[in-house]
């Protein structure tokens, strides 16, 4: 596998697991705030909110493409684990 594919299925790993953690902590900061979490993820109403949930997984996965790249070893032979002798 190539590394930039394994650096975007690693970068949708990291989305997918901070989907859930967020959007929970997104949905009792709206209910302390007394904001409505539907208006919020819909982007006003803008979105029905199957696309919206769909866009906030790509804004999740660009920021965790930006931290995958970051910390990629881009420089380094060997993508694996060493083979044993």
């Amino acid at each position: 596998m190539s590394p930039f594919v394994q650096c975007a299925v690693m970068a949708a790993v990291v989305a997918t697991l901070l989907y859930l953690p967020s959007g929970v902590a997104l949905g009792l900061a709206s209910r302390l705030l007394a904001v409505p979490l539907a208006g919020f993820l819909s982007f006003g109403g803008a979105l029905n909110l199957f696309v919206a949930l769909a866009v906030w997984w790509l804004l999740f996965f660009a920021g965790a493409l930006i931290y995958a790249a970051c910390l990629f070893p881009w420089g380094d032979e060997v993508l694996g684990w060493p083979k044993n002798r």
